[in-house]
């Protein structure tokens, strides 16, 4: 090749070059701009303590009552499915606005929410309006599963707080139990999670309990979704601890085997037709999701290591950084 004609290549690769870095910047989505300023050490300087009382106050309500654990986990879920990790789900009702609080999927946190504003409240003695209460959500799960024997990971942090809360998609962006495999594949897909990330996820019900109401027609054989699969013992079982009618509140283990400890018996039990919700056992009844079931229920160490990768990215959607948002002093009001 001629200089000359090396000469006036130069100028035309820079110029593919820099329409190739404008198209990226164009193209990518803001939540992934959002999630890239995250890290794991966002309080290693000005709150290094943070974490370590979040820990502590996590452990102590676990100790009391193992069953909390599962909610912590699932309280972060149920944030992020609605508008993003943005602790909008903390937020009380006001005069002019709802809570996500009142929506069904959300209605047994109240616990859960305490435990979280005693964290709030240790925090902000140490470093007050320094860390949000969307980052102690995430740090809590993560407590929460390492305290009952289930993995641990690096929680990305440098969330910032809604200054609202979305009570409507509270009560539709949230998976429903009784959805079929479709629709929870749809959903995740939606929130940028595939489908071995929502059965992953879905193994966070190795922990903690359901209220009749979201299970009653399934066992009674009314259920349209994974009716046929369900163990007839099994189903009859839970109808002697579930009446026909009434009895809403009463509740049952979401893992019949070891509700109270983080393990893959929630997988072996979807093999043996044992799942107590519909939208549990759609993940193990002929469909393409059968074969991460089949995995995990093996092997207990790859089924963690997909659960605690999963969170992370679960953690990422829709979060607020930098000037968006606010750093709630009390995770139940807006500033």
């Amino acid at each position: 090749m001629s200089s000359s004609s090396s000469t006036s290549t130069i100028p035309k690769v820079a110029a593919t070059l820099l329409l190739t870095t404008l198209a990226l910047l164009v193209t990518t989505p803001p939540q992934s701009q959002a999630a890239a300023r995250l890290s794991t050490d966002f309080y290693s300087k000005n709150c290094p303590r943070a974490l370590t009382a979040i820990r502590a106050v996590v452990r102590g309500a676990v100790t009391n009552d193992r069953r909390i654990a599962g909610s912590l986990i699932r309280l972060q879920f149920h944030d992020c499915f609605v508008r993003g990790c943005d602790a909008s789900v903390l937020l009380d009702k006001t005069a002019t606005t709802g809570t996500e609080k009142d929506a069904a999927p959300n209605r047994r946190f109240t616990k859960t929410f305490r435990v979280i504003e005693d964290a709030k409240s240790q925090v902000e003695r140490m470093c007050p309006g320094v860390v949000s209460c969307a980052d102690i959500v995430a740090v809590a799960a993560r407590d929460a599963s390492a305290a009952v024997e289930g993995p641990s990971w690096g929680v990305e942090l440098g969330r910032r707080d809604s200054g609202a809360a979305f009570p409507s998609l509270a009560g539709s962006d949230i998976p429903n139990p009784k959805d079929d495999l479709k629709t929870l594949i749809s959903r995740f897909r939606k929130k940028g999670l595939n489908s071995r990330e929502m059965v992953a996820l879905s193994g966070a019900h190795t922990l903690g309990t359901a209220q009749c109401f979201t299970f009653r027609e399934r066992v009674y054989g009314n259920e349209t979704v994974a009716k046929d699969v369900i163990d007839p013992n099994f189903a009859r079982k839970k109808r002697r601890m579930c009446p026909a009618s009434g009895g809403d509140r009463l509740v049952q283990p979401l893992d019949p085997m070891t509700p109270t400890s983080f393990d893959n018996n929630y997988f072996k039990a979807l093999m043996l037709r044992k799942g107590l919700l519909a939208s549990d056992q759609v993940l193990f009844s002929g469909g393409s999701t059968d074969g991460i079931v089949r995995e995990y229920s093996r092997n207990g160490g790859k089924f963690k290591g997909d659960f605690a990768a999963a969170m992370v990215k679960m953690g990422r959607i829709g979060v607020l950084t930098g000037s968006k948002g606010q750093i709630r002093r009390t995770c139940s009001k807006a500033n």
